[in-house]
């Protein structure tokens, strides 16, 4: 899989927005450490369709021992009968390219981390645009991680596990419940045969928008 790294992303992850802005250094610094990146790493993504059900839990995922809990991803796929579980990563790579630069230099290591992140939204952006053509006819909601809203973060490791994530794209769960490699992401889309609600996004079901630094800054996260 073949991504472009958006450097307006990687900006936004270092928190630069409304008034502030970067200087001639840095923007060359991100561009030569984006490019860096986009050489190094090795983007995998791997998702599957699951019928749904609703149950008094959360939706259910057919032949898996899967529920989706709380009221949030319930509203989420509401007028969905089926859904998209994905898993996406920008690989190991990144984290080692992350930790050199880390060694090296704060400002490059900080650089570096954002770029990563940034690496890991391409990545899903790229797979969703593949969804989309696989799916030609299905209308599909946004993407709804775990850690939004009630949808508890506790879920991770079973979803990994029904998706073969450690065994199609290297990415396991910690006992902490960080994936690692880090620059990964996994989530749900609904899909249906009819237009749905989009329904809510970012700061809105984020469960750190209170202390979120970037809502501080007048920017968001990019969810």
């Amino acid at each position: 899989m073949e991504i472009s790294i958006d450097i307006n992303e990687v900006k936004r992850f270092m928190g630069y927005g409304g008034m502030t802005s970067v200087d001639e250094r840095q923007e060359r610094l991100i561009a030569e450490l984006k490019a860096l990146m986009e050489k190094t790493i090795k983007p995998a993504a791997v998702w599957r369709v699951f019928d749904i059900t609703p149950t008094d839990e959360g939706p259910a995922l057919a032949g898996t021992a899967l529920v989706l809990k709380g009221a949030d991803i319930r509203r989420h796929l509401a007028g969905c009968d089926r859904c998209v579980l994905l898993c996406a990563t920008a690989s190991a790579k990144a984290d080692e390219l992350i930790r050199r630069k880390q060694r090296e230099d704060m400002e490059q290591g900080f650089i570096a981390d954002c770029i990563g992140s940034a690496a890991a939204e391409a990545v899903c952006n790229a797979l969703e645009r593949e969804l989309a053509e696989k799916l030609k006819g299905k209308y599909m909601t946004w993407r709804f991680s775990p850690g939004y809203g009630d949808l508890p973060l506790a879920i991770q490791p079973q979803l990994l596990a029904v998706l073969d994530a450690p065994k199609r794209a290297g990415v396991t769960c910690l006992d902490s419940l960080l994936m690692v490699p880090s620059k990964s992401v996994t989530a749900v889309i609904g899909l249906s045969d009819k237009p749905v609600e989009k329904g809510r996004q970012g700061c809105a079901v984020c469960n750190m928008a209170d202390s979120c630094r970037f809502r501080k800054e007048g920017v968001h996260c990019g969810l």
